[in-house]
């Protein structure tokens, strides 16, 4: 478990930021452009 620890870590982290940008992407474009998207 040693060698996989920080793979492990990585994949965490580039999970949070993946689920952040798909989070905060299309409220930033809702209030930008003030249309419905979806």
């Amino acid at each position: 478990m040693d060698a996989l620890g920080p793979y492990t870590r990585w994949a965490v982290v580039f999970l949070i930021i993946f689920v952040l940008f798909f989070l905060l992407v299309p409220t930033y474009v809702r209030t930008c452009t003030t249309t419905p998207v979806y």
